[in-house]
């Protein structure tokens, strides 16, 4: 198991405590190109859920080089943010599961909010156990079965999409009625994984792809024949109305981003890692040093 990101993603999820709790600038640095000042952005992302952390400081560095001012805003969960983007108290979302898993935002508050590009194809909602639960395969075979897991899938925070999918759709569409549903945050589901694979006691939890956990862990995604934890989506860079506008030379370098499994992975993995806890900026540093050559759409010092 590498302790290593679990060490941070729990402090992460305890940050995450805190709903729009400013920090202007964070370790993000000051703001580009010297007094050529573009503006200040502000963006709004989940610190637990790493897909945002990595991608809001890799946006953070790019956006400074091009001479704007970026200020951090960590919010509690989605709901929030969402609400945030759209009566325009932050600029930016950015990383967004807007076509499946966020769509209830989306048809809340999608005529205030500017979609900027799409970062990311192919992520996908599953429930996993361990690779040692060789008779467990399928969502199917989890009913029938609820004393092997003590009755619980253990879930992330309260207001994700990933909780409402498993809740409202996956557990009663293959009739787990004998489950509850633990949510707490992601740091806490995955310390109860940690503890269970350690063991080899049997677990199931929600998780996604992608996310370094897949990896972490010796895990198998369970079968999903009926289709009850939503189709694969891409991920989206999201603006406030009117972002494109204000900010021209930012959306059009936000709509060129894309990063396929192997530079996201890298990505993730150095933001969560122990190495650079708390140093989330110096991880996009190291990043783009080992990767600016593959992309074409780097902005450099």
């Amino acid at each position: 198991m590498k302790k290593r990101h679990l060490t941070s993603i729990i402090a992460l999820g305890a940050a995450a405590s805190l709903a729009l709790t400013g920090c202007a600038g964070g370790d993000a640095g000051a703001g580009g190109n010297g007094g050529d000042d573009k503006g200040t952005i502000t963006m709004g992302f989940l610190p637990a859920w790493t897909d945002g952390l990595s991608t809001a400081y890799l946006l953070a560095d790019q956006l400074e080089k091009l001479g704007y001012t970026v200020e951090m805003e960590e919010v509690v969960d989605a709901g929030p943010l969402y609400t945030a983007l759209a009566q325009g108290d932050i600029d930016m979302y950015p990383s967004a599961w807007s076509e499946v898993t966020h769509a209830s935002y989306m048809e809340e508050y999608g005529d205030d909010i500017e979609d900027l590009g799409t970062y990311y194809e192919g992520a996908v909602l599953t429930l996993a156990v361990p690779e040692y639960l060789d008779e467990i395969n399928s969502i199917d075979d989890l009913k029938g079965n609820a004393d092997m897991f003590g009755g619980k899938i253990i879930g992330i925070e309260p207001g994700a999409g990933l909780t409402k999918q498993t809740q409202e759709t996956a557990m009663p569409e293959y009739g787990l009625d004998d489950y509850e549903l633990v949510t707490s945050s992601t740091g806490g589901m995955l310390a109860e994984l940690d503890t269970a694979v350690a063991a080899e006691e049997p677990i199931v939890v929600t998780l996604w792809r992608p996310f370094w956990a897949n990896d972490a862990w010796p895990l198998k995604d369970l079968e999903d024949p009926k289709g009850a934890m939503g189709e694969s989506e891409a991920l989206h860079f999201l603006g406030k109305s009117g972002f494109a506008e204000e900010f021209p030379e930012a959306a059009e370098l936000i709509e060129k981003i894309t990063l396929n499994d192997e530079q996201y992975g890298a990505l993730e993995s150095l933001v969560t890692s122990d190495e650079y806890e708390d140093k989330s900026a110096e991880a996009v540093d190291k990043w783009l040093d080992e990767n600016a050559d593959q992309l074409d759409w780097v902005v450099t010092e």
